[in-house]
């Protein structure tokens, strides 16, 4: 889909929180289309990035793998 977005799980060192919300922007600038949202569509915009973020974090500490981390 995008090949900016990173494979984010199972990495040793772990993902950081600026790696997620970077992942997050690209997701919604892809699906938007917009690089920078105009004035009247900033507040969605920033606002789908943030959920897209803490429902992306949440989803990478629920996961588990018996595999060995991957290393960055």
């Amino acid at each position: 889909m995008c090949r900016n977005i990173r494979t984010l799980f199972n990495h040793d060192p772990p993902v950081t929180d600026e790696e997620i919300r970077a992942a997050s922007l690209q997701f919604v600038r892809k699906i938007s289309g917009f690089n920078k949202p105009s004035k009247a569509n900033e507040t969605a915009f920033f606002s789908a990035v943030n959920d897209i973020a803490r429902i992306s974090n949440h989803l990478l500490s629920s996961l588990e793998s018996t595999a060995a981390p991957r290393n960055r």
